[in-house]
Protein backbone atom coordinates (compact mmCIF):
# COMPACT_ATOMS: atom_id res chain seq x y z
CA UNK A 1 0.00 0.00 0.00
CA UNK A 2 1.25 3.27 -1.40
CA UNK A 3 0.45 6.67 0.34
CA UNK A 4 1.15 10.20 -0.85
CA UNK A 5 2.87 12.01 1.91
CA UNK A 6 3.37 15.93 1.18
CA UNK A 7 3.87 16.47 4.95
CA UNK A 8 1.04 18.40 5.22
CA UNK A 9 -1.38 17.43 8.10
CA UNK A 10 -3.84 15.72 6.02
CA UNK A 11 -1.49 13.20 4.26
CA UNK A 12 0.58 13.25 7.49
CA UNK A 13 -2.98 11.86 9.72
CA UNK A 14 -3.50 9.80 6.57
CA UNK A 15 0.03 7.80 6.68
CA UNK A 16 -0.14 7.51 10.01
CA UNK A 17 -3.12 5.75 10.66
CA UNK A 18 -2.69 3.72 7.59
CA UNK A 19 0.57 2.38 9.18
CA UNK A 20 -1.16 1.91 12.38
CA UNK A 21 -3.54 -0.43 10.41
CA UNK A 22 -1.50 -2.35 8.12
CA UNK A 23 2.13 -2.35 9.78
CA UNK A 24 5.12 -2.49 7.38
CA UNK A 25 3.10 -2.64 4.66
CA UNK A 26 2.93 1.08 3.83
CA UNK A 27 4.91 3.25 1.13
CA UNK A 28 5.55 6.72 1.23
CA UNK A 29 5.26 8.19 -2.01
CA UNK A 30 6.81 12.03 -2.10
CA UNK A 31 7.07 14.58 -4.96
CA UNK A 32 8.76 17.49 -5.20
CA UNK A 33 7.82 20.05 -7.29
CA UNK A 34 10.93 22.36 -7.30
CA UNK A 35 8.27 25.23 -7.65
CA UNK A 36 9.49 26.79 -3.87
CA UNK A 37 12.50 27.29 -1.83
CA UNK A 38 10.57 25.74 0.80
CA UNK A 39 10.54 22.14 -1.63
CA UNK A 40 13.85 20.85 0.04
CA UNK A 41 12.32 21.20 3.69
CA UNK A 42 9.31 19.34 3.08
CA UNK A 43 11.11 16.42 1.29
CA UNK A 44 13.62 16.58 4.84
CA UNK A 45 10.61 16.97 6.71
CA UNK A 46 8.90 13.66 5.41
CA UNK A 47 11.91 11.64 5.32
CA UNK A 48 12.53 12.28 9.14
CA UNK A 49 8.86 10.98 9.90
CA UNK A 50 9.29 8.25 7.73
CA UNK A 51 12.23 7.15 9.73
CA UNK A 52 10.84 8.22 12.89
CA UNK A 53 7.34 5.88 11.69
CA UNK A 54 9.26 3.09 10.23
CA UNK A 55 8.01 4.03 6.70
CA UNK A 56 10.01 3.53 3.61
CA UNK A 57 9.68 6.68 1.76
CA UNK A 58 10.24 7.14 -1.73
CA UNK A 59 10.81 10.57 -3.90
CA UNK A 60 10.30 12.03 -6.98
CA UNK A 61 11.65 15.50 -8.28
CA UNK A 62 10.13 17.19 -11.11
CA UNK A 63 10.22 20.58 -12.62
CA UNK A 64 5.72 21.28 -12.93
CA UNK A 65 6.32 24.46 -15.01
CA UNK A 66 3.36 25.11 -16.68
CA UNK A 67 2.62 25.17 -21.03
CA UNK A 68 1.72 28.38 -21.98
CA UNK A 69 -2.13 28.70 -21.70
CA UNK A 70 -2.04 26.23 -18.92
CA UNK A 71 -2.86 26.89 -15.09
CA UNK A 72 0.66 26.76 -12.45
CA UNK A 73 -2.51 24.57 -10.39
CA UNK A 74 -3.07 21.99 -13.53
CA UNK A 75 0.75 21.82 -14.83
CA UNK A 76 1.81 20.76 -10.80
CA UNK A 77 -1.28 18.39 -10.53
CA UNK A 78 -0.39 16.77 -14.11
CA UNK A 79 2.99 16.42 -13.21
CA UNK A 80 2.37 15.30 -9.57
CA UNK A 81 0.39 12.55 -10.24
CA UNK A 82 2.11 11.40 -13.06
CA UNK A 83 5.35 11.12 -10.80
CA UNK A 84 3.32 9.15 -7.92
CA UNK A 85 1.85 6.63 -10.57
CA UNK A 86 5.74 6.30 -11.86
CA UNK A 87 6.84 5.93 -7.99
CA UNK A 88 3.94 3.47 -7.43
CA UNK A 89 4.96 0.98 -10.51
CA UNK A 90 8.50 1.60 -9.10
CA UNK A 91 7.64 -0.31 -5.94
CA UNK A 92 4.74 -2.59 -7.25
CA UNK A 93 2.44 -0.48 -5.28
CA UNK A 94 -1.02 -0.60 -7.34
CA UNK A 95 -3.31 1.44 -5.52
CA UNK A 96 -2.23 5.03 -4.11
CA UNK A 97 -4.30 6.28 -1.00
CA UNK A 98 -4.79 10.63 -1.33
CA UNK A 99 -5.13 13.35 1.68
CA UNK A 100 -7.89 14.59 0.11
CA UNK A 101 -10.45 15.76 2.64
CA UNK A 102 -14.00 17.19 3.29
CA UNK A 103 -13.26 20.79 2.85
CA UNK A 104 -10.91 19.85 -0.44
CA UNK A 105 -14.17 18.17 -1.70
CA UNK A 106 -16.15 21.58 -1.06
CA UNK A 107 -13.95 23.70 -2.61
CA UNK A 108 -13.47 21.72 -5.40
CA UNK A 109 -17.34 21.92 -5.65
CA UNK A 110 -16.79 25.35 -5.73
CA UNK A 111 -14.31 26.15 -7.89
CA UNK A 112 -16.69 23.94 -10.41
CA UNK A 113 -19.56 26.34 -9.65
CA UNK A 114 -17.41 29.20 -10.31
CA UNK A 115 -16.20 28.17 -13.94
CA UNK A 116 -20.21 27.13 -14.94
CA UNK A 117 -19.15 23.33 -15.45
CA UNK A 118 -21.30 20.74 -16.08
CA UNK A 119 -22.08 17.48 -13.97
CA UNK A 120 -18.99 16.32 -14.31
CA UNK A 121 -17.32 19.13 -12.62
CA UNK A 122 -20.35 19.27 -10.65
CA UNK A 123 -19.17 15.71 -9.38
CA UNK A 124 -16.19 17.09 -8.02
CA UNK A 125 -13.75 14.63 -6.52
CA UNK A 126 -14.45 10.61 -7.01
CA UNK A 127 -13.29 8.52 -4.12
CA UNK A 128 -11.45 6.46 -6.87
CA UNK A 129 -10.38 6.46 -10.22
CA UNK A 130 -7.05 5.33 -12.45
CA UNK A 131 -4.29 7.54 -13.94
CA UNK A 132 -1.32 6.39 -15.44
CA UNK A 133 -2.32 2.56 -15.16
CA UNK A 134 -2.49 2.92 -11.00
CA UNK A 135 -5.35 3.58 -9.05
CA UNK A 136 -5.87 6.34 -6.85
CA UNK A 137 -8.32 6.54 -4.05
CA UNK A 138 -9.59 9.47 -0.97
CA UNK A 139 -10.34 7.40 1.88
CA UNK A 140 -10.62 10.43 3.81
CA UNK A 141 -12.70 12.23 1.56
CA UNK A 142 -15.69 12.83 3.42
CA UNK A 143 -13.56 13.51 7.02
CA UNK A 144 -13.72 17.18 8.75
CA UNK A 145 -9.58 18.40 8.60
CA UNK A 146 -10.04 19.72 11.67
CA UNK A 147 -10.61 16.25 13.25
CA UNK A 148 -7.37 15.31 11.47
CA UNK A 149 -5.16 18.10 12.92
CA UNK A 150 -6.74 17.53 16.03
CA UNK A 151 -6.13 13.45 16.30
CA UNK A 152 -2.04 14.21 15.04
CA UNK A 153 -1.66 16.72 17.59
CA UNK A 154 -2.69 14.00 20.30
CA UNK A 155 -0.57 12.11 18.28
CA UNK A 156 2.46 14.42 18.80
CA UNK A 157 2.82 14.70 14.87
CA UNK A 158 4.63 18.06 13.56
CA UNK A 159 3.74 19.17 10.36
CA UNK A 160 4.30 21.28 7.24
CA UNK A 161 2.66 24.52 6.24
CA UNK A 162 2.63 25.28 2.63
CA UNK A 163 3.09 28.64 2.21
CA UNK A 164 1.71 28.87 -1.23
CA UNK A 165 -1.81 27.48 0.50
CA UNK A 166 -1.60 31.54 1.66
CA UNK A 167 -1.40 32.98 -1.86
CA UNK A 168 -5.10 34.38 -3.13
CA UNK A 169 -3.69 34.80 -6.46
CA UNK A 170 -5.22 30.98 -6.81
CA UNK A 171 -8.48 31.09 -6.68
CA UNK A 172 -8.74 27.90 -4.73
CA UNK A 173 -7.03 29.48 -2.15
CA UNK A 174 -9.70 32.70 -2.25
CA UNK A 175 -12.04 30.25 -2.23
CA UNK A 176 -10.70 28.64 0.94
CA UNK A 177 -9.94 32.16 2.78
CA UNK A 178 -13.35 33.38 2.35
CA UNK A 179 -16.51 31.78 0.56
CA UNK A 180 -15.71 28.96 2.76
CA UNK A 181 -15.22 30.70 6.04
CA UNK A 182 -18.66 31.93 5.28
CA UNK A 183 -20.47 28.63 4.94
CA UNK A 184 -18.84 27.77 7.67
CA UNK A 185 -20.08 29.99 9.67
CA UNK A 186 -23.63 30.35 8.18
CA UNK A 187 -23.76 26.56 7.39
CA UNK A 188 -22.66 24.72 9.79
CA UNK A 189 -22.86 20.84 7.68
CA UNK A 190 -21.77 22.15 4.40
CA UNK A 191 -19.46 19.59 3.75
CA UNK A 192 -22.02 16.94 4.35
CA UNK A 193 -24.94 18.78 2.14
CA UNK A 194 -22.04 19.80 -0.36
CA UNK A 195 -20.91 16.39 -0.61
CA UNK A 196 -24.26 15.23 -1.09
CA UNK A 197 -25.06 17.51 -3.99
CA UNK A 198 -21.76 16.10 -5.44
CA UNK A 199 -22.83 12.60 -5.36
CA UNK A 200 -26.17 13.80 -6.68
CA UNK A 201 -24.44 15.13 -9.72
CA UNK A 202 -22.26 12.48 -10.03
CA UNK A 203 -24.88 9.62 -10.17
CA UNK A 204 -26.88 11.89 -13.29
CA UNK A 205 -23.38 11.99 -14.82
CA UNK A 206 -23.30 8.10 -14.67
CA UNK A 207 -27.10 8.09 -16.24
CA UNK A 208 -25.88 10.47 -19.07
CA UNK A 209 -23.10 8.38 -19.52
CA UNK A 210 -24.94 5.29 -19.78
CA UNK A 211 -27.23 7.03 -22.27
CA UNK A 212 -24.28 8.20 -24.29
CA UNK A 213 -23.35 4.64 -24.82
CA UNK A 214 -27.06 3.31 -26.04
CA UNK A 215 -26.89 6.85 -28.57
CA UNK A 216 -23.39 6.09 -29.74
CA UNK A 217 -24.81 2.68 -30.41
CA UNK A 218 -27.18 4.15 -32.36
CA UNK A 219 -25.58 6.78 -34.72
CA UNK A 220 -22.33 4.74 -34.54
CA UNK A 221 -18.31 5.23 -34.82
CA UNK A 222 -17.50 8.24 -36.06
CA UNK A 223 -21.33 9.25 -35.89
CA UNK A 224 -23.59 10.00 -38.76
CA UNK A 225 -25.29 12.99 -39.29
CA UNK A 226 -28.87 11.69 -40.01
CA UNK A 227 -28.42 9.53 -36.71
CA UNK A 228 -27.51 12.72 -34.79
CA UNK A 229 -30.51 14.58 -36.21
CA UNK A 230 -33.13 12.39 -35.25
CA UNK A 231 -32.05 12.73 -31.39
CA UNK A 232 -32.84 16.07 -29.70
CA UNK A 233 -30.69 18.37 -29.37
CA UNK A 234 -29.80 17.54 -25.85
CA UNK A 235 -29.05 14.44 -26.52
CA UNK A 236 -27.22 15.36 -29.43
CA UNK A 237 -24.71 17.40 -26.95
CA UNK A 238 -24.79 13.99 -24.84
CA UNK A 239 -23.05 11.76 -27.36
CA UNK A 240 -20.97 14.20 -29.15
CA UNK A 241 -19.42 15.11 -26.10
CA UNK A 242 -19.21 11.15 -24.90
CA UNK A 243 -17.66 10.64 -28.20
CA UNK A 244 -14.83 13.42 -28.54
CA UNK A 245 -14.17 12.72 -24.93
CA UNK A 246 -13.86 8.88 -25.36
CA UNK A 247 -12.51 8.59 -28.69
CA UNK A 248 -10.66 11.15 -29.24
CA UNK A 249 -9.77 12.73 -25.45
CA UNK A 250 -11.33 15.94 -26.41
CA UNK A 251 -13.52 18.19 -24.18
CA UNK A 252 -15.28 20.90 -26.54
CA UNK A 253 -16.32 24.30 -24.80
CA UNK A 254 -19.55 25.39 -24.87
CA UNK A 255 -19.59 27.88 -27.44
CA UNK A 256 -17.90 25.43 -29.95
CA UNK A 257 -20.90 22.61 -29.37
CA UNK A 258 -23.77 25.50 -29.75
CA UNK A 259 -21.81 25.92 -33.25
CA UNK A 260 -21.94 22.20 -33.91
CA UNK A 261 -24.85 21.41 -33.27
CA UNK A 262 -26.09 24.14 -35.56
CA UNK A 263 -23.79 22.66 -38.35
CA UNK A 264 -25.76 19.20 -37.42
CA UNK A 265 -28.82 20.76 -37.70
CA UNK A 266 -28.34 22.86 -40.63
CA UNK A 267 -26.66 20.11 -42.87
CA UNK A 268 -29.80 19.09 -45.37
CA UNK A 269 -27.98 18.70 -48.74
CA UNK A 270 -25.26 16.50 -49.94
CA UNK A 271 -22.99 19.43 -50.92
CA UNK A 272 -23.07 20.93 -47.44
CA UNK A 273 -19.83 21.62 -45.76
CA UNK A 274 -18.98 20.76 -41.71
CA UNK A 275 -15.49 22.54 -40.55
CA UNK A 276 -15.52 23.42 -37.22
CA UNK A 277 -12.64 23.82 -34.90
CA UNK A 278 -12.72 21.78 -31.73
CA UNK A 279 -10.36 21.37 -28.93
CA UNK A 280 -6.74 21.38 -31.18
CA UNK A 281 -8.27 19.97 -34.03
CA UNK A 282 -11.31 19.58 -36.14
CA UNK A 283 -14.45 17.88 -36.89
CA UNK A 284 -15.54 17.86 -40.07
CA UNK A 285 -17.89 16.03 -42.76
CA UNK A 286 -16.68 12.90 -44.20
CA UNK A 287 -19.64 11.64 -46.47
CA UNK A 288 -22.39 11.10 -44.35
CA UNK A 289 -20.68 11.08 -41.00
CA UNK A 290 -18.55 13.14 -38.86
CA UNK A 291 -14.99 12.81 -37.96
CA UNK A 292 -12.24 14.31 -36.19
CA UNK A 293 -9.06 15.03 -37.05
CA UNK A 294 -6.06 15.75 -34.50
CA UNK A 295 -3.13 18.21 -35.20
CA UNK A 296 -0.04 16.31 -36.51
Amino acid sequence: MAVALSGGADSSALALATQDRWPGNVVALHVHHGLQAAADGFEAHVRRQCQRWGMACHVQHIQAQHAPGQSPEAAAREGRYRALAELAQSVGASHVLLGHHADDQVETLMLALSRGAGLPGLSAMPTNFERHGVRFARPILTVDPQALRDWLAGQGVAVVQDPSNDNTDFTRNRIRHGLLQAWRRDFPAYASTLARSAEHAAQAQTLLEDLANIDLQRVGVPPSIAGLQALSAARQTNVLRHWLRSEHGVAPSQAQMVALLLQIRSCTTRGHQIELKVGAGMVQRQRQHLQYTAPL
